[in-house]
């Protein structure tokens, strides 16, 4: 009894202390950065047009809105339609060949959560950029960050409606409602919050992107006419300023609005947590 007590108290020492070591770390990053880039803000960075002189992020952040509500627009059907059906029809059925495939199409979606995005630009530069020649566009990008982040909205929404009890729906049965309007009216309602944790990640996950839209969208420091023109980011043009090696000021200052936006997107999805709760 003694000895388990003692190795109780280890294993909690252990994991203080790293958790102490893990927030100090953090901190210490935030304030570098910070310490780097707020002196380094002034107007010219916001201007509307990028040159070699101002080093503008604002094409850069509208570029970055794009790129997330088109990927959104695209991966938020798909991944919330397949959660319902994951959910809502294949887990109640009892033909053994439609639980099979659901499993498959959860191993699948475990893999691809795991694969690393350099890959998923190789495959959208090979497929959307190559093949359809769509060329190196904000449209390539969106549907190579669908893929990404597609893992991610069918997990959180699968679990969303999941947590939703059996007798909400029961209810509404009773009540003489049918299948989908038992879905769309009840059991979305319900798992809103635990939903849009998801899509919080998800964007969280499309503004730090890099890899995989060098590949894709590509790097012009410009807001294209339409979404079949090229642009970059503002994680591109941050990797973009700083291997440049003329621009680390601006560069630096470019990461605290990333931090910034990083940060706002963790509020975001603790405050729906709290929410949940």
């Amino acid at each position: 009894m003694k000895a388990r007590k003692i190795e109780s108290i280890i294993i909690k020492s252990v994991v203080i202390v790293s958790g102490i070591i893990c927030a100090i770390l953090v901190l210490a990053i935030v304030l570098f950065i910070m310490a780097k880039g707020v002196p380094n803000f002034n107007l010219r960075l916001f201007e509307l047009k990028y040159n070699s002189e101002n080093a503008s992020m604002f094409p850069a952040i509208i570029n970055t809105v794009i790129i997330v509500l088109m990927t959104l627009a695209i991966a938020l059907p798909i991944g919330v339609g397949g959660a319902i059906y994951l959910v809502e029809y294949s887990d109640r059925a009892k033909n053994p060949f439609v639980r099979d495939l659901v499993k498959l199409v959860r191993i699948t979606t475990e893999t691809l959560s795991g694969i690393p995005s350099i890959v998923f630009g190789l495959f959208g530069f090979l497929f959307f950029v190559s093949f359809l020649r769509w060329q190196f566009s904000l449209i390539a990008g969106s549907f190579t960050l669908s893929l990404m982040i597609l893992p991610t909205i069918i997990r959180t929404t699968e679990e969303a409606l999941l947590a939703v009890s059996d007798t909400y729906r029961e209810a509404s049965f009773g009540l003489g409602a049918d299948k989908v309007r038992t879905i769309f009216k009840i059991v979305l309602p319900t798992a809103f919050s635990g939903i849009m944790n998801g899509v919080v990640l998800s964007i969280g996950r499309i503004i730090g992107e890099t890899a995989a839209l060098i590949y894709t969208a590509g790097t012009v420091a410009q807001i294209p006419k339409s979404v079949f023109g090229s642009g970059r980011t503002l994680a591109v043009h941050l990797y973009s300023l700083w291997c440049e090696g003329i621009s680390t000021k601006q560069a630096y200052a470019t990461a605290v609005v990333l931090l910034c936006m990083a940060g706002l997107m963790n509020f975001i999805s603790m405050w729906i947590e709290g929410k949940k709760k």
